[in-house]
């Protein structure tokens, strides 16, 4: 049993398998924060009528829809802020030992 704990220490599976568990049980919430709350927001200082998602320009007949995008980089960049400092406050990155 110790050889198994110390290859699950030594390889960083422990932090992998946190990051894991985290990400997914946060994302629907800040999926959920970043869809109604801050989207909606970001739609009206940009004055998309429909909110973020809608958020579009145009060239000619075409239409750019970069709000979306931008919702989903928000979206990744609270979900990744989140399970760091969620990591970091738990001290679990103190699990893994670094090999020498």
């Amino acid at each position: 049993m110790k050889g198994f704990i110390d290859f699950i220490r030594e390889q960083g599976v422990v932090g992998l398998a946190v990051g894991f568990i985290l990400g997914g049980a946060v994302s629907k919430v800040v999926s959920a924060l970043v869809a109604d709350i801050i989207n909606p927001l970001l739609g009206l200082a940009l004055g998309a009528v429909g909110g973020l998602k809608t958020a579009s320009f145009g060239i000619g007949s075409a239409r750019i829809l970069y709000g979306d995008l931008i919702a989903v980089l928000i979206d990744f960049l609270v979900i990744a802020l989140v399970v760091y400092y969620g990591v970091k406050l738990l001290k679990l990155d103190k699990l893994d030992k670094k090999k020498e």
